[in-house]
């Protein structure tokens, strides 16, 4: 039984971070423990990063976690797990969504983005496990690109070895009932992948 968990939920604005930590959130409350969450928009809206903390325990006080002392840092976005890495406790998990999304500065030849395989190498020496997962062809084949968010949390039930139930019915009840179809087959697939 989980009793104390600490979550950081890193991306871009768009993908579904805060819909996606608000849903952890209330799982954690859904298994019996004190849950708080603290989020950081920036310039969300505009492409920009968004963070996200969660954290589960008996009794949470700060809802913020320290640097260095998350237990899993999950990833929309490949460059910005890279970023986060030092928010990770030493031996602490990542779920990584494999799209990358150019930043700013690569659009205007300021910079270049980094290798693919170099950053995921990188990442695997910091933490005790790496997870990538191709996050944007799952969404696309349950039908909707915008439940990346649901794949990459049936990949955080699978780590978690939680009841998935749970998550599928915190899930639901956070999204429009128009797209509970689509984001519960988005959360099968995002459960098969986590399983391979």
């Amino acid at each position: 039984m989980i009793k104390h968990k600490n979550f950081l939920f890193v991306g871009v604005g768009g993908q579904g971070v805060l819909t996606a930590s608000d849903i952890a959130a209330q799982v954690g409350l859904d298994l019996g423990l004190d849950a708080k969450k603290s989020e950081v928009h920036g310039f969300s809206q505009r492409g920009g990063v968004v963070e996200s903390h969660i954290r589960w325990a008996p009794r949470v006080g700060s809802p913020t976690c320290e640097k260095g002392t998350v237990d899993v840092l999950l990833a929309f976005e490949l460059l910005e797990a890279a970023r986060w890495i030092d928010w990770l406790k030493p031996g602490g998990d990542i779920i990584v969504n494999r799209q990358q999304i150019t930043p700013m500065s690569v659009n205007l030849g300021q910079a270049n983005y980094p290798d693919a395989e170099a950053l995921l190498a990188a990442l695997e020496k910091r933490a005790g496990r790496v997870i990538p997962v191709e996050a944007l062809p799952l969404a696309e084949k349950a039908g909707n690109v915008r439940t990346i968010n649901t794949v990459l949390l049936a990949t955080l039930s699978a780590l978690l070895e939680t009841d998935p139930q749970l998550w599928e019915n915190a899930i639901l009840r956070r999204v429009p009932k128009r797209y509970a179809e689509v984001n519960k087959v988005a959360f099968k697939l995002g459960q098969a992948a986590a399983k391979k």
